[in-house]
């Protein structure tokens, strides 16, 4: 029997079939909200990046020219396009260090030195004991954002123009101060509260820090709300990890759970990320100003959850109203060209003031970096904490930026 012509009906449904491949190849990964999710792996030229551009980087990095990075992943338009690790003998590293800073902490604090606040202690920093689970620092700060978002979104919290004095009914004492009786939940995501606190001009290995202070006295809460007044709650930003702990007893009371429950339950789980590890501060308070611990991979969902505007595979995890608030540049901070919104950096563009790089930023080289304009999504991870020059966030975008293509 000869052949069978197609005939034109055939070539059209044929062609119809094809084109509705090609949309789906290339099509956001975010199709079907009862798949399962899976990371698209795509080639950098493929997605208009030189990969021999990030190759040179990546062959810094193993020279340890910009010190000690761990990870190092780019996700262009949703695919991860480059992908790398370092194996880094943090125990032979810190052998000297270690001791060196429990002495440190021992003789400053007591009883109350906490190991898990032992930057050299190579059981909790970078990896959690032995395991994949990396610190994300201060980017635990960024999560803390997204989960106020959520309770914000499902009821829980009303106003962010709420006086925050409401959630501290053991602490009135502490808010005899009419500034500080007026410090809403908006101060603290923008680091405006007014109180006095120095957490930069001494290292976080140092106790004249107060956040090491904090991390090493018995009452985290008590530490806090403690300090005095500086200026107007919302008149000048000042970093102080101290107030991200006040949003975890505010989430407490509001949610009337843990924040790590919390965020397993309306975070983790729809984002698939079933292993990570928070600390607990002796308040019994999750630690939400640098307490997470999860793998570079999972670290990387959450960032695509950002650069999405809040939707995960079709589904909003958080609403794009408020991710929009998160990465206003709200208050002016005390470096150039760099705003902060709700626990997130911004960067501006020099000339025409427009944020061309959004940022989660934790010690030690944890990085989430959002660059929109090129649809790029960097995720670093690293343990800069010894006395060597660590890349800063910009230089790290700029190399990538680098390597486009297109535009």
């Amino acid at each position: 029997m000869p052949p069978k012509t197609k005939s034109r009906f055939d070539l059209i449904s044929n062609l119809k079939v094809l084109v509705l491949f090609i949309l789906l190849c290339t099509t956001n990964m975010f199709t079907n909200a009862s798949e399962k999710f899976s990371w698209q792996i795509a080639t950098p030229e493929s997605k208009g990046l030189y990969s021999k551009i990030l190759r040179n980087l990546h062959k810094e990095f193993e020279e340890l020219k910009h010190g000690y990075i761990n990870s190092f992943i780019v996700i262009k338009r949703n695919a991860i396009v480059f992908e790398e690790y370092y194996d880094i003998d943090y125990a032979e590293l810190t052998k000297d260090k270690k001791d060196e800073q429990i002495r440190i902490l021992e003789k400053n604090y007591g009883v109350h030195a906490n190991p898990m606040y032992n930057y050299f202690n190579p059981e909790w920093h970078p990896y959690y004991k032995d395991t994949d689970l990396h610190t994300i620092q201060s980017v635990t700060k960024s999560v803390t954002s997204a989960l106020l978002g959520i309770a914000i979104d499902k009821g829980y919290i009303s106003d962010i123009d709420s006086k925050i004095v409401d959630f501290f009914p053991d602490y009135a004492s502490n808010f005899k101060d009419k500034n500080k009786q007026s410090i809403t939940i908006r101060n603290l995501l923008i680091m405006s509260s007014g109180m006095k606190w120095d957490e930069s001009t001494h290292a976080y290995t140092d106790p004249r820090n107060d956040a090491a202070n904090m991390e090493n006295s018995e009452f985290w809460l008590k530490y806090i709300l403690s300090a005095s007044m500086d200026s107007a709650p919302g008149d000048d930003f000042n970093y102080n990890s101290g107030i991200t702990i006040l949003l975890s007893q505010i989430l407490e009371q509001a949610t009337g759970t843990s924040v790590e429950s919390f965020a397993k339950k309306y975070l983790f789980s729809q984002l698939g990320i079933d292993k990570f590890f928070w600390k607990k501060i002796p308040d019994g308070l999750t630690d939400t100003e640098s307490g997470l611990y999860i793998s570079a991979r999972d670290f990387a969902r959450i960032g695509l959850l950002f650069a999405n505007k809040g939707q995960w595979m079709g589904k909003e995890i958080i609403s794009e109203d408020w991710i929009n608030e998160i990465m206003a540049p709200t208050i002016s901070t005390n470096y150039p060209n760099t705003y902060y919104g709700f626990q997130w950096w911004l960067y501006s563009d020099v000339d025409n003031k427009e944020i061309w790089m959004q940022a989660g930023i934790g010690y030690g080289g944890q990085h989430i970096l959002i660059i929109p304009k090129y649809d790029l999504l960097l995720i670093f991870n690293g343990w800069n904490v010894f006395d060597i020059e660590r890349p800063t966030s910009e230089y790290l975008a700029e190399r990538v930026i680098d390597a486009v293509i297109e535009y």
